[in-house]
């Protein structure tokens, strides 16, 4: 039998086992082709298990019945194209575009920051290239921590998770003190298990010496803070972690955007 005279839900159920990527391709296959990889079966297999929950969860409620107003292809590439805040708008998510997998973004106002709240230490101000509608920027302390979290089953199962510090460091160089004198410690673990060392890393290096951030596409730089591997979600909290304390050296000029979390494809 010709594969092309097989209904369009095998098709369909065929392509399932391909990736987003590969079903648009197949589209120009046939006119059955065609509409398996248009099918509403196929790309409710491509999103996420929990995307009614994930798409529920949006900051804005018009953004919610937008969201479901979409055919399921039409919503898969939304959500990989245009980020997705959610909760009280201090966090966002997206999906990778070539495998599916969830991407969160942790913003700050979501991060436990010791002395966040308190304007001596720390400020909250908008900034035109966030996506969030504050930063938090660090005025002076001793004692730098910042931690954030993550439940393992909202994050895709079997996958390879790595986090990232979004930050920026102020323009003016007189206001940036601490971090190129001490090195930041970084560490990705579940809650509950056996801390490893962790990395360090300096974020405000001096000029030709070795750089451990990058820049991104957004106008802001991210440091790998670690990965972890999330096998079926069930290991409870991952925790993201930066410290850096020291008493005779004061830290100043940091802008802490948020924790990202992605899956790492080497």
């Amino acid at each position: 039998m010709d594969i092309n005279q097989l209904p369009v839900e095998c098709i369909a159920a065929i392509l399932a086992f391909t990736s987003p990527k590969d079903a648009c391709r197949s589209a120009t296959v046939s006119p059955a082709f065609r509409s398996a990889a248009d099918s509403e079966a196929l790309w409710t297999t491509f999103l996420p298990s929990d995307y009614r929950q994930i798409i529920s969860q949006a900051s804005s409620p018009s953004t919610t019945s937008f969201l479901n107003s979409l055919s399921k292809k039409a919503l898969y590439f939304h959500l990989c194209d245009h980020q997705l805040l959610i909760g009280s708008g201090n966090s966002s998510f997206v999906l990778e575009k070539e495998s599916g997998k969830k991407c969160y973004m942790i913003g700050a106002r979501d991060l436990e920051i010791i002395w966040g709240n308190s304007t001596q230490y720390w400020t909250w101000n908008p900034n035109p290239i966030s996506r969030f509608s504050e930063v938090a920027e660090l005025q002076m302390v001793w004692w730098l921590e910042i931690k954030g979290r993550i439940e393992a089953r909202n994050l895709s199962p079997q996958t390879n998770y790595a986090a990232y510090l979004v930050f920026k460091l102020v323009e003016d160089r007189y206001q940036r003190r601490g971090f190129r004198e001490r090195p930041v410690l970084l560490r990705v673990y579940f809650e509950g298990a056996e801390v490893e060392e962790g990395k360090t890393a300096i974020l405000d290096p001096r000029e030709g010496s070795l750089v451990a951030f990058e820049e991104r596409a957004d106008g802001w730089m991210e440091i790998e803070m670690g990965e972890i591997f999330n096998e079926l979600g069930d290991d409870g909290s991952i925790i993201f972690h930066l410290k850096e304390f020291h008493n005779f050296i004061t830290k100043s000029g940091l802008i802490v955007e948020g924790i990202e979390i992605r899956p790492k494809n080497d």
